[in-house]
């Protein structure tokens, strides 16, 4: 999966950068077909957030927000809120799906 980070009104250490694209980057464990993530650091005059829109082949985009005091609290939040919505996502997806053959042939 691909990870683009953009800054707006705001400068986002290196350090911040590299964790924001390894969190990201896991997060394809749990959604195989994403592609690309957009990682969007905005700073206002108290708080700090990161806005996350993960775009997934096939399917809607997944969009995330984390709000905090620092850069690295509003990324958590957002990594967190992301991967338990693409767990739930693949929880439906499950669901859904027929039983295997061999449970049906053992029924009958």
């Amino acid at each position: 999966m691909r990870v683009s980070i953009t800054e707006r009104h705001c400068e986002v250490g290196k350090k911040t950068r590299d964790r924001a694209e390894s969190q990201i980057a896991q997060l394809s464990k749990f959604e195989p077909r994403a592609s690309l993530a957009e990682v969007v650091f905005t700073e206002g005059k108290r708080s700090k957030t990161a806005e996350v829109v993960v775009h997934i082949d096939g399917a809607p985009h997944v969009n995330a927000r984390g709000e905090g005091e620092s850069f690295r609290t509003a990324l958590d939040q957002v990594s967190e809120r992301l991967s338990r919505i693409l767990k739930e996502q693949r929880e439906r997806r499950r669901d859904h799906q027929a039983p295997p053959l061999s449970e049906r042939l053992a029924e009958e």
